[in-house]
């Protein structure tokens, strides 16, 4: 049976999570949280690097920080539906995991697959949690029983949303840092020759750091990371 996970990660993309949720991702793995990703494409539509590169990026990363599970679905890179097709195959990858919290992408954002996949991630963990819905666990090749995550939260992206919540990432800034370059092909190199994109400058970079900043001010220290749910959270003890 695969690792019960703590959180998993979903990403429209390979590097979403990297440069949106990475420091949380490093804060939780330090405190002895189990934590993985899927990725829901393998990012074949970018205008630099190739699947297969950005596969080798993805598991360099994957060591950088630590993770105990990261695959990839292999859904279309900007045509991806949140669809019964979808649906299945992510209530698959959240029965084998049986996390207890989801990160997902945006709610809104500027490139459309965010926000789909962020509605992808919502009603696959409805539907997860549904024992008439039958799936198939795709490595022991069992019958899996329902599970629901307990929470799903949608870390920020390339527009700003206001969070509901921010995590202190200050001590893990370096180490998310490095994972974010090792999508090598994805942002600034002055040796490559490849066309420029929208991510491949060096003030993206800038833009990813003062980002952190900005949300770390939110919470007087130096970087952070944003948060949104779309419920209304849970307190149960206002000195937690």
């Amino acid at each position: 049976m695969d690792i019960k996970l703590d959180i998993l990660v979903m990403a429209a993309h390979p590097d979403d999570a990297e440069l949106s949720c990475s420091g949380t991702i490093l804060s939780y793995i330090a405190q002895g949280k189990k934590v993985g990703i899927v990725d829901f494409t393998r990012g074949e539509m970018g205008t630099r690097g190739t699947p297969e590169i950005r596969l080798q990026e993805s598991n360099d990363a994957t060591k950088i920080l630590g993770l105990h599970a990261r695959e990839n679905l292999g859904l279309a890179d900007g045509f991806f539906q949140n669809d019964q097709a979808s649906q299945l195959i992510l209530m698959e990858v959240i029965r084998r995991y049986r996390p207890e919290i989801i990160l997902a992408n945006a709610l809104e954002d500027r490139h459309p697959d965010h926000g789909k996949g962020a509605k992808l991630a919502i009603d696959a963990c409805f539907l997860s949690g549904l024992r008439m819905i039958h799936t198939t666990d795709s490595h022991s090749k069992s019958e899996q029983a329902a599970w629901r995550p307990k929470h799903v939260y949608h870390y920020i992206q390339d527009r700003y949303l206001e969070p509901d919540f921010v995590i202190d990432i200050t001590e893990h800034w370096e180490t998310k840092e490095q994972s974010i370059r090792a999508f090598k092909s994805q942002f600034f190199d002055p040796n490559s020759k490849e066309p420029n994109s929208y991510i491949s400058s060096p003030d993206f970079l800038s833009f990813i750091q003062a980002r952190a900043q900005e949300m770390g001010h939110k919470i007087g220290v130096k970087y952070g990371e944003g948060f949104q749910s779309q419920k209304t959270i849970q307190v149960t003890n206002l000195f937690s």
